[in-house]
């Protein structure tokens, strides 16, 4: 059934072959949105001016070049504040990082990471409260995150591939910036001591990781590990999810290579 005349649909159409946008001309002619949208698809179509099918090619299947610091950076960001889902209503499925609004310049290096490791796709942002849902869409992110699967992070077993892993060996310091922005800070602690029969106040910095996941602290600090880091475990609640470095020199080197968050 045409609910709307054959009229204005053709006004609709004349508007959007003039360059007006489907917004501007759905609220003139108070059309929905999307069938203002489907009207320019089928005319489109009928013109042949549908571009072709968007088919971006792979690291893993098409074997093309992988910006692999980029990857490292958002494996982390994976692992960290991200998941990979797949809506009936979509296509292909999408990878979504949630950051705090707090750190906007976090989010804009997040997306730049995306755009490197997915050239042929279009970014999005989505606003929420507090934060922004950074997105991309690629029917290939099962197989550049091989982690996904049903279930929290925490709940099931997750390791790296060989490939994966010899990148993150290669770029430990962008996964390593990856996992202090999704899951870390660098705060400044404090102590005391008493110095000749007095008390007093010391501070200094220190980088913090927390993780429910067993499984990513293990891949957190086995790369602080091979970088030479030195870290504890600080238990909480008989939970030991926090990873601390503090000594000056590792603090210096993270200082070097991570940064507070911005």
């Amino acid at each position: 059934m045409n609910f709307h005349g054959t009229e204005l649909r053709q006004k609709a159409l004349t508007l959007l072959r003039g360059g007006a946008r489907n917004a501007d001309v759905a609220r003139k002619l108070n059309v929905p949105a999307g069938t203002i949208s489907y009207w320019k698809h089928m005319d489109r179509a009928k013109r042949g001016e549908c571009p072709g099918s968007h088919d971006p090619a792979c690291h893993r299947c098409d074997d093309v070049d992988l910006d692999e610091a980029a990857y490292a950076y958002l494996l982390a960001l994976y692992l960290g504040d991200g998941h990979v889902s797949h809506y009936s209503q979509h296509r292909v499925p999408n990878l979504m990082i949630t950051l705090d609004d707090s750190w906007p310049g976090i989010q804009n290096e997040a997306e730049a990471a995306m755009r490197k490791v997915f050239p042929e796709n279009s970014t999005c942002r989505v606003r929420r409260i507090g934060c922004h849902n950074i997105k991309v869409y690629s029917k290939h992110l099962p197989c550049l995150f091989p982690q996904h699967g049903p279930g929290r992070k925490h709940e099931r077993a997750i390791a790296l591939e060989s490939w994966q892993q010899h990148i993150v060996d290669s770029h430990p310091w962008a996964f390593v910036r990856g996992l202090i922005h999704s899951d870390g800070c660098r705060i400044t602690n404090w102590t005391t001591r008493v110095v000749a029969g007095r008390r007093k106040r010391y501070e200094y910095p220190r980088y913090w990781f927390t993780n429910v996941s067993d499984d990513i602290r293990q891949l957190y600090t086995d790369t602080l590990d091979k970088l030479g880091i030195d870290w504890t475990h600080c238990t909480r609640a008989g939970k030991e999810y926090n990873i601390s470095v503090a000594r000056r020199a590792s603090v210096a080197l993270m200082d070097a290579h991570v940064g507070p968050k911005y």
